[in-house]
């Protein structure tokens, strides 16, 4: 999957923050989403913009984001 097809950032919308193709629903509220147990059909029934492919390209967005953070070296 190549996120980079469905997540996009343009700084007049919500702040910048990556959001799927255009629409003002963020990465951040799909993965909230996810993350408090609302089913795929949940999410996608309560916004009908949505597909499948978009909850995974923010998921695979996500895991891209945490494999480029710098990690610390231990002390």
């Amino acid at each position: 999957m190549n996120y980079q097809d469905y997540i996009t950032i343009d700084p007049n919308k919500r702040g910048g923050k990556p959001c799927v193709r255009g629409l003002r629903i963020t990465v951040y509220e799909v993965l909230e989403y996810l993350a408090s147990e609302m089913t795929e059909e949940q999410i996608l029934s309560d916004f009908p913009d949505l597909t499948r492919e978009d909850l995974k390209a923010c998921i695979a967005f996500a895991a891209d984001r945490e494999r480029k953070l710098m990690t610390v070296p231990a002390a």
